[in-house]
């Protein structure tokens, strides 16, 4: 039996009763909505290769008609399930024939295209468009269908190419139309004005000012929201489009707002452009990358008005790219005692320090660890957080005394300009509320007394009206109240009074650490720190704002002796007060009178730093101190404890106040402190001793409770 033919297809010999045994699928698909709504011929058009299937032979029931890819892009598989459907249909071998008015309905991607040629070209599927059946295993049909793909992507990049250039012309002449941002409209005619609603521009131009002023999102968001300053935005779709609507502020619209270059009064194209590596399966409006300025792929200054100076803007721009927190930015000053977090460079390899608390929170620390962090390498340098905030700080200080007068005016100015601001924007809003209220009114008297359906809505809109107006002007009353229009003459002149001494306002309780942060940003650009070699010596180097640079060496408190850069001095002369046979209170006066100083955070000796000293060099041996009664074993006086585990006096004295060791005070003058400790226990310290204060963290962190913790020295 000879298999039917189309008249419609021509004659065939390709089409076997094996095709008929399976699914013909009719396969229908439009680019976009729009032409499925305006295009609706082609649409019926595909729709009927139903017809054609059953001419073929194909009973209805055993015709598929796949439609879901309507509306719908055919330059990649992704997002069609249709497409789908059918790759699958095919490789379940339940399709004989594929039917499509051409070849770009299935597919505009060689990649695509070819796929779906394989599979059907391994299951013996055939395909057909409105010139004939094609048969993917012969050589012939698959040279002109992979022509046919080939063709339909090369249409689809010929249309998109002249769009784009068409795009980029008018682009070019600054008339390709976009959506204005808040604080613009557009005419009728194309040209871009500023809002004509007075109380818009102003909060626009607040919110510029204020984010100068503050410097960070947040802080300007805030500050909007403290004094219910809420945002007019035109809609852009919709019944109510080009109406204004009042919306409370949000991030997402300040960061829009501060990144858009059209408030420069400036037409950017291409500001975003799309990387296809970055595009996502299902998402294909994905991918937007933003580029740099030099990068854009038009840029039209001073073509609309404009709120801010391009200077301005650019400024923003990086003010906010600086506020990330990321290491190779400033960022901007966040909480902590650690004023110069984001501002100190490494001398030696040139990374930026981080800021470590100790973990009861006594102090502080930065340290240049990244070599640690990403190689395991040690820690690079670290500096005390205590010397080094203090010698910058009044650094600064220094730097400020000859503005202060002028700065204490420019911040009593700012004050009088932000209440008048604050002050402008309720009248407007009290102003607005007022034309409501009137609007009401007249609609309410126009209304014939008799239509009361219509009448007594008119009344509540009214009384609505008037209540909110009542509060709003309530509110008004508390805001003048909490903000007086002007600074009294007292309150000008101990703003005048803390200008003349400077140091008193930056340690007052109301100065916050972000303010303290805030100022030395504003005068310090970086800090190079580098510690000469392992000792108390620290080279700092400051590069002011305006290009100077000013050096130092300051002091940091070390943990041991030999750290100290006049160790072998202070051994030296130690050596010679002990032959001397002075008494240790002289010693102590004659190393102060040298200019010695201890290693840690101690400014002076005491009579035990000195002796233990002294004990460790081996000058003076610990029998020569002042005899105690002999102890039963296993108790120990404190320093003979102290010097059988080679361990400071003060160290051990400190166990003793923690608890860490087992230990009780003689009850009559002078109080000695006994310690019992036998050889087990005495093996116990002794290797507690010289385990690193690590150990015992993690070990404290895990969970356990170690028998003995060695506090930091």
């Amino acid at each position: 039996m000879t298999p039917p033919t189309n008249p419609g297809f021509g004659l065939s010999d390709k089409l076997q009763w094996s095709h008929l045994d399976r699914l013909a699928v009719v396969y229908v698909r439009q680019s976009t909505l729009q032409q499925v709504t305006d295009h609706q011929e082609s649409t019926r058009l595909q729709y009927g290769l139903v017809t054609r299937a059953e001419a073929l032979g194909w009973p209805p029931e055993r015709i598929l008609t796949i439609d879901e890819d309507l509306g719908k892009s055919g330059s990649s598989a992704e997002g069609r399930s249709g497409f789908q459907r059918l790759v699958s249909e095919v490789g379940l071998n339940h399709v004989g024939l594929i039917l499509g008015v051409e070849m770009s309905r299935l597919a505009r991607s060689c990649k695509d295209w070819h796929q779906l040629l394989e599979i059907c070209a391994l299951f013996g599927t055939l395909i057909a468009d409105l010139d004939g059946i094609y048969d993917p295993s012969q050589y012939n049909d698959r040279l002109l269908l992979g022509l046919k793909g080939t063709m339909s992507e090369a249409e689809l990049h010929l249309l998109k190419q002249r769009m784009m250039q068409g795009k980029r012309t008018k682009a070019q002449r600054g008339e390709l139309g976009f959506n204005v941002p808040i604080g613009y409209i557009r005419r009728p005619s194309g040209v871009v004005q500023f809002d004509p609603d007075e109380q818009v521009r102003q909060v626009v131009r607040l919110i510029f000012r204020k984010f100068e002023e503050l410097g960070t999102l947040n802080a300007t968001l805030r500050y909007l929201v403290r004094h219910d300053i809420h945002v007019g935005v035109r809609v852009l779709c919709g019944l109510d489009k080009g109406e204004l609507q009042w919306r409370r502020p949000n991030r997402p619209t300040l960061q829009n707002l501060l990144k858009n270059p059209a408030y420069a009064g400036a037409y950017a194209y291409g500001r975003k452009q799309v990387d296809a590596r970055k595009k996502k399966a299902g998402r294909p409006h994905t991918g937007c990358v933003v580029k740099p300025t030099e990068e854009w792929l038009v840029l039209i200054q001073d073509h609309h008005p404009a709120y801010i100076t391009w200077q301005q803007y650019q400024r923003n721009v990086a003010q906010l790219k600086a506020n990330q927190n990321r290491a190779d930015e400033l960022g901007h000053a966040r909480e902590g005692v650690g004023l110069l977090s984001g501002l100190l460079v490494c001398g030696r390899c040139g990374r930026r320090l981080q800021v470590q608390y100790h973990r009861t929170g006594g102090y502080h620390r930065y340290v240049c660890n990244r070599d640690m962090s990403d190689y395991g390498g040690p820690v690079c340098q670290h500096v005390s957080g205590t010397c080094l905030d203090e010698y910058v700080t009044t650094q600064v200080l220094r730097a400020l005394e000859p503005a202060a007068l002028e700065l204490s005016l420019a911040a009593a100015a700012q004050l009088e300009q932000d209440r008048a601001e604050l002050d402008i924007l309720w009248q407007q809003r009290l102003e607005r509320a007022q034309f409501d209220t009137d609007r009401a009114r007249r609609h309410y008297q126009r209304v014939e007394p008799e239509n009361r359906l219509v009448a007594r809505q008119l009344a509540q809109d009214w009384e609505a009206a008037l209540q909110a107006q009542h509060l709003l002007q309530e509110d008004y009353q508390r805001f003048c109240q909490e903000q007086p229009k002007g600074l009294s003459s007292e309150e000008k002149q101990q703003i005048q009074q803390l200008a003349d001494s400077l140091p008193t306002l930056w340690t007052a309780p109301t100065t916050t650490l972000s303010q303290r942060k805030d100022v030395i940003r504003q005068m310090i650009d970086r800090i190079l720190v580098t510690v000469v070699g392992d000792t108390e010596q620290v080279q700092v180097t400051i590069e002011w704002a305006g290009g100077d640079s000013s050096q130092a060496q300051i002091t940091r408190p070390v943990a041991k002796w030999t750290q100290l850069s006049y160790y072998p001095q202070l051994c030296q002369r130690l050596e010679e007060l002990n032959q001397a046979n002075l008494t240790t209170d002289d010693i102590i006066d004659c190393l102060h009178q040298d200019g010695f100083r201890p290693p840690k955070r101690r400014q002076t000796f005491n009579p035990e730093t000195v002796q233990t000293l002294i004990r460790r060099l081996g000058l003076r041996s610990h029998s020569a101190a002042p005899a105690k009664a002999p102890l039963p074993l296993p108790e120990w006086w404190l320093p003979d404890l102290a010097a059988k585990l080679d361990m400071p006096t003060t160290t051990l004295y400190n166990w003793v106040q923690r608890g860490w060791v087992k230990a009780r005070q003689q009850a009559e003058p002078p109080k000695h402190w006994i310690i019992w400790a036998d050889e087990a226990e005495l093996k116990r310290l002794s290797t507690h001793r010289q385990r690193p204060n690590g150990d015992i963290l993690k070990q404290r962190w895990q969970g356990e409770t170690p028998s003995i913790a060695c506090p930091p020295e």
